[in-house]
């Protein structure tokens, strides 16, 4: 695999358009541009809110891919570069046991140039939280809990469904002004308090848009050995690790597949340290 520094990568000193009304520039910029040597150039004259809101009084049309891909292509259109960056979020239930709150991040990039598109993707747990309040002792209980007022909250009367809402609140002064108002609102005389999901306010987001930096900068750093196009990566992986105990094939992963987004070229490499299987993913041995 060919991994070239960044004075020498085909992006270094390239401009790359990214769409982003959240503050998302503070850490895909970095990333992209250490690993690159390219210029990344943060684009907000258009209101991504538009294309739908973790709040939900906005719904996202389309899936997140999509969405994403709409904000790079929207990058390189109010821009007029070649190459754009779109990012897009997700709060979903966990992929594990569907109970706890999961955070999926997805960063598309476009090159209008080479008709190229990598993706960049971090994943982990997240601190979306949400309650119907009627004490404020309460309220001081839930915020402390989803670590305000690093962690932004947001504030409808009544229920989920109310259209009334106060977002990024993250002042205890503001909090407590948003309760009341919420409260004395509500013919139920409740408060819907919920963590504020955009990226700017949510930490553990932006966290997690941080990692998806580094797994596209990855990305786009390697390099295919037959034909230089950026993205070089796993395109499959190959299953039938022998069991460490019996040594029969197992369904764990024992090679991966390395393939060209461009060209045919394919490459098949051993798990790095992993030569034999745990017991306990066998059929024999653990059926």
């Amino acid at each position: 695999m060919l991994n070239m520094n960044s004075q020498h990568h085909p992006y270094a000193d390239v401009n790359i358009a990214l769409l982003t009304q959240h503050g998302k520039q503070r850490v895909i910029g970095p990333s992209l541009e250490k690993r690159l040597g390219c210029q990344v150039h943060h684009v907000d004259s258009y209101d991504t809110d538009q294309l739908g809101t973790f709040t939900r009084d906005i719904p996202r049309l389309g899936t997140q891919m999509e969405s994403a891909r709409k904000k790079a292509h929207l990058a390189i259109e109010l821009s007029g570069m070649p190459c754009g960056l779109g990012s897009e979020g997700a709060l979903i239930p966990d992929p594990y046991i569907g109970m706890a709150p999961w955070n999926l991040e997805l960063i598309v990039f476009i090159d209008c140039l080479r008709d190229l598109e990598v993706v960049g993707m971090a994943q982990s747990h997240s601190n979306f939280h949400h309650r119907l309040i009627d004490a404020w002792s309460t309220l001081q209980s839930f915020a402390h809990k989803v670590g305000f007022p690093e962690q932004s909250l947001v504030v409808r009367p009544r229920s989920e469904h109310d259209h009334r809402i106060l977002k990024g609140i993250d002042t205890w002064p503001a909090l407590e002004a948003a309760f009341a108002w919420a409260v004395s609102s509500a013919d139920n005389s409740l408060a819907f308090i919920e963590t504020d999901g955009r990226a700017h306010a949510n930490p553990l987001r932006m966290a997690n848009i941080g990692m998806a930096a580094t797994d596209l900068a990855s990305k786009l750093a390697s390099l295919c050995p037959a034909c230089g196009t950026p993205g070089y990566w796993r395109v499959a992986h190959l299953e039938g690790l022998p069991c460490e105990a019996c040594g029969t094939p197992t369904r764990e992963t024992r090679a991966q597949v390395y393939g060209c987004l461009k060209c045919p070229h394919r490459e098949t490499r051993a798990m790095n340290g992993t030569h034999r299987a745990d017991p306990g993913c066998c059929n024999i041995c653990n059926p």
